[in-house]
């Protein structure tokens, strides 16, 4: 029997098709789903403080263009398939970070935000003159290094007083209570460090105005932009 030769047009399709396939392989694994998981408290669920039920995870996923044009591209969707998994909850604590990973299964690419700390000093470790604020940080520690994801974006606590004693809600000696807002704070940054990024919400809120907080402490609409804005870097990265 004469061995089977192809011809040259032969040839062409077959190495065209196996081309097309290799680059639509290449595409889908360009295209693989990214999963953003927010764990935490009212910093990353913020939607039931402004009337849009906006919070920083959805923003990160994708921007909603009609309320902020200004980041209008700048967003996961935008670069990949994305989805979002939102687990934080408004009023969490350290304690309760264990229970919002119950039935989590991860597949694929993805990457944690957590926010925690502040309803921990505002149910006591503000005024911590002892052990506290170590029991938080090892209690932190040990659901950021047993949390199966991995990068982790670990975002500090903010001072809603924007550093203004004249603003201080707490009923607490401001000097007091910022010593131990910074002694959380530098907790996080340790434990951020150890595991993935520290997200500086401290420092940026610094920078804003009372218009980025609504019921004193919550991210406003506008604040909820600006958590966006802190993660953001970090995300597209």
């Amino acid at each position: 029997m004469t061995p089977f030769q192809p011809k040259r047009r032969q040839l062409v399709y077959t190495v065209g098709g196996a081309l097309a396939l290799t680059l639509l392989g290449c595409n889908q694994r360009e295209q693989a789903m990214i999963t953003l998981y927010t764990f935490g408290d009212s910093i990353l669920d913020c939607g039931h403080y402004n009337e849009f039920g906006v919070h920083p995870g959805q923003l990160l996923v994708q921007n909603d263009d009609r309320l902020f044009p200004d980041f209008k591209g700048q967003d996961l969707a935008s670069r990949s398939s994305a989805r979002l998994e939102h687990r934080a909850y408004d009023g969490a604590t350290v304690t309760r970070l264990p229970a919002q990973t119950q039935g989590l299964r991860v597949e694929g690419t993805a990457l944690a935000l957590i926010t925690v700390g502040g309803n921990d000093l505002l149910q006591g470790l503000i005024q911590d003159t002892g052990a506290g604020i170590t029991t938080f940080a090892t209690a932190l520690d040990t659901f950021v290094q047993q949390l199966p994801i991995r990068p982790v974006l670990l975002g500090n606590v903010y001072d809603p007083t924007l550093g203004d004693d004249s603003r201080n809600f707490s009923g607490v000696d401001p000097a007091i209570a910022r010593k131990n807002l910074q002694r959380m704070n530098t907790a996080i940054q340790q434990i951020a460090t150890r595991y993935g990024q520290l997200v500086d919400l401290h420092a940026h809120f610094l920078q804003g105005d009372p218009s980025w907080f609504t019921a004193t402490i919550e991210p406003s609409l506008r604040g909820a932009s600006e958590i966006r804005r802190a993660f953001l870097p970090f995300v597209l990265s």
